[in-house]
């Protein structure tokens, strides 16, 4: 194909902020989508996102979560979830080298090689791939940047010797227990980290390393793609990994991915190997300097399908790629589905057409989360299409709700939990596909709440099992303490915690497992608080005009003065008794509030029609948002004298008034507009220098001391003279006087007495 717009491909070792170049340079487009490798990584770039933007603006789209507002300008999502057809300036794909990927190698090289932004396309990843990607997008440029941060080898070390802020690294869950376990009986306890994890556990353990409740994290190489940590130093426990079909060593490059998340942003960080294990000659010093072997074949598959036939969809599926340098991916788990279900007469029989092969094959696709027997999956796939296909064209309600049913447990221990986490995210996958089920919403609602409740209950268990009584932090100083020969606080007078702690309930279950007396949970689940808070839609939020957000009743921060008018920041209110990683994720929800709080109020100014118009009408809409709807025209002549009719007269159309002395938005005015444009004020120009709130069908105010003129102008009160008019009414005045209207006369127009009308008027006029 043809690359009319620039390619982009960013290439280098990790820690080189490759991703966020990748997001800057989309938001200073108009729209644009990010492909990333993991449901983890695309809800941590969501948040980033959404924080800088709001959550109006932003979509999240995983195999199992859509967050889709009403026209969102940014889309971040996984590679297989990403809308394909879906039309935006910016476009890139992270990690790119997992192209050569077995499984999913094939869904990167597809996007590798048809999918491009309007204006922009960026592929982020390593750089064995600059061979390939030389040859197959010989359009691209290649950049790359040094690491922010050194990453050195520091060669084996005893399990009991690691440095704090340590991640162990193995690649099987058994040893991912016994290293855990043998961390919490030595230093207090450790952090897990799984591929199988639910983000919510994943968060919740995280957030125990982040905080510093835990030195330690164990993980597997979950962490290794993109997931930032405060890690300083990644110690490999095992080289060896099952990859799906057979148990290899981990070739250089792998390792090195993992290693990089030691040292973040500017801060050093070190990697090695836990004794006796040691690296293989060279591969330290290849990691090092970031030198490997090139990327020499990647995974390929025919993205265009024939729908006529079952057969006919195998033989296209079958199709070889052109380029030597691409293979043909044999073992697609989708693939593998459709080739079983082809065998099966009654899934012949129903599979007549393009529609019903084509739903065959979207049903083929739905992943097999549990990875236990894959004839129990295909099993499960049959019975779906078998519904989907049948009269209903639906999945039967009372079938679907026994099935979920079943999964709804939060007893059990670890693998047990782990696996149905698995079954419920299939269940999640589905109801997501709104034409399969009724009620898609409240389905998913359902399934999420579910997996909910599931990852609470993981995460318990994971700290019972593997965080030491009356641990956290003070477990982990405890036992550096005892390495020094200092005395430890005998367990049988635990130091009390306090309710409000958001590990009080941890805390509570630790005290269940331990000897004597229990200690009662406490009656406030903060943990379930601050996701209700995360997770709560932009209609469950207020603001006063004073710009102190509340949740309900509750105070949770205050609008504080950020880097620009529209950009406000934001200080937490009353929750210090939060723990940092719980208080880190309250912010961003705030900060995300606030965005939408801006994107809602300029609304007007931002329909796609007003953000197609021509140079000078887009001079004129940026003013207005620059004074949050309200400009002197005097500060426009130039972009009023080049302003066509028509543009003219589409900015009227939406309530967009271009006036002799004063530009505004007449939607603006109104009384709710007025509070959410006092709250912005109160927050970059400091509460002593805004104006009261005016009173409602107030038409101008006397100016105060000490207030800002410009406050009052981005309220919609511009100042003439010794009055702060609103500007529809400024605007009336001044159309009168022009035409010989005595300004006597018009002081009931300004809402003033008398003997301040000529005053008022000459600033009118000057």
């Amino acid at each position: 194909m043809v690359d009319a717009s620039p390619i982009t491909a960013v290439l280098g070792p990790t820690n080189t902020g490759k991703t966020h170049r990748a997001i800057e340079r989309m938001l200073a487009h108009d729209s644009g989508m990010i492909g990333l490798p993991l449901r983890l990584l695309a809800r941590e770039v969501y948040d980033r996102v959404s924080t800088r933007v709001g959550e109006a603006r932003v979509a999240l789209v995983t195999g199992e979560e859509k967050r889709v507002p009403r026209r969102p300008d940014y889309w971040v999502c996984t590679v297989e979830a990403m809308p394909v057809d879906l039309e935006v300036d910016f476009l890139a794909i992270d990690e790119i080298q997992l192209a050569a990927h077995d499984q999913r190698g094939h869904v990167f090289t597809e996007r590798l090689l048809l999918s491009r932004g309007r204006r922009e396309t960026w592929f982020l990843g390593a750089d064995t791939m600059r061979p390939l990607m030389a040859e197959l997008v010989p359009t691209a440029k290649i950049v790359q940047h040094p690491r922010l941060s050194r990453l050195a080898s520091a060669g084996a070390g005893k399990l009991s010797r690691l440095p704090p802020r340590s991640a162990v690294v193995a690649f099987s869950t058994p040893q991912v227990y016994e290293i855990a376990e043998r961390l919490r009986a030595q230093r207090g306890g450790a952090a897990v980290v799984l591929g199988a994890l639910s983000p919510r556990t994943r968060n919740a353990q995280v957030a125990l390393f982040q905080s510093g409740e835990v030195d330690y994290l164990v993980a597997t190489d979950a962490i290794g793609m993109g997931l930032n940590l405060d890690v300083r130093h990644v110690a490999f426990a095992a080289l060896r990994k099952f990859d799906g079909r057979a148990v290899r060593d981990l070739d250089p490059a792998e390792l090195a991915q993992i290693a990089g998340r030691a040292g973040r942003h500017l801060a050093d960080g070190t990697f090695g190997t836990v004794a006796p294990l040691s690296l293989p000659d060279g591969v330290a010093a290849a990691i090092e300097a970031h030198r490997f072997p090139p990327v020499r074949r990647l995974l390929w598959r025919n993205s265009e399908l024939d729908w006529s036939s079952i057969d006919a969809l195998l033989a296209s599926l079958r199709e070889r790629p052109r380029s030597r340098s691409l293979k043909l991916v044999d073992d697609a788990e989708d693939t593998a589905a459709l080739m079983r279900l082809a065998e099966d007469p009654e899934v012949r029989a129903r599979a007549r057409g393009r529609e019903a092969v084509a739903l065959l094959w979207e049903v083929c696709r739905i992943p097999d989360f549990r990875k236990l027997l894959f004839e129990s999956h295909v099993a499960l796939l049959a019975e779906i299409y078998g519904q989907l296909s049948g009269p209903s064209a639906a999945l039967d309600t009372d079938w679907m709700a026994a099935r979920v049913a079943e999964i709804d447990d939060v007893g059990g221990d670890i693998d047990t939990l782990i696996t149905r986490i698995a079954s419920i995210r299939t269940w999640t996958y589905i109801s997501n596909h709104g034409r399969w089920v009724r009620d898609a919403a409240a389905w998913q609602d359902r399934t999420r709440a579910i997996e909910d409740r599931l990852s609470d209950a993981l995460h318990e268990r994971l700290v019972q099992r593997f965080v030491e009584r009356g641990g956290g932090a003070r477990a982990s100083s405890g036992a550096r303490a005892v390495a020094r020969g200092g005395q430890r606080r005998a367990e049988a007078e635990p130091e009390p915690v306090d309710p409000g702690h958001p590990f009080a309930r941890i805390a509570a279950l630790r005290a269940l497992l331990a000897p004597g007396p229990a200690a009662p949970a406490p009656e406030d689940d903060r943990a379930r608080w601050v996701e209700a808070i995360v997770g709560a839609p932009h209609e469950r939020f207020s603001v006063d005009a004073a710009g102190r957000i509340a949740h309900g009743e509750r105070p949770l921060g205050q609008l504080a003065r950020g880097p620009t008018l529209l950009l406000p920041d934001v200080r937490l209110a009353e929750l210090d008794d939060l723990g940092a990683g719980a208080r880190s994720r309250v912010l961003r929800r705030l900060v995300a509030f606030a965005r939408d709080l801006v994107e809602e109020l300029l609304a007007p100014l931002r329909s796609p029609e007003v953000r197609a118009l021509p140079g000078a009408a887009r001079g004129i809409v940026y003013q207005l948002e620059q004074g949050l709807g309200t400009a002197a025209a005097r500060d426009a002549e130039e972009q009023i004298a080049e302003l066509a009719p028509e543009d003219r007269a589409l900015l009227k159309a939406h309530g967009i008034e271009v006036g002799e002395r004063v530009l505004y938005v007449q939607q603006l005015l109104r009384r709710g507009a007025l509070e959410r444009r006092l709250s912005l004020c109160a927050a970059w120009f400091g509460r002593g220098r805004v104006p009261a709130c005016p009173a409602p069908g107030a038409v101008s105010v006397p100016v105060a001391r000490g207030v800002d003129p410009r406050a009052y102008a981005a309220i919609g009160y511009p100042v003439f003279g010794t009055r702060a008019l609103r500007a529809d009414v400024a605007e009336r005045v001044h159309r009168a006087l022009a035409s010989g209207e005595p300004a006597a006369r018009l002081s009931s127009w300004m809402g003033c007495p008398a003997r301040e009308a000529p005053r008022v008027a000459a600033s009118l006029l000057g």
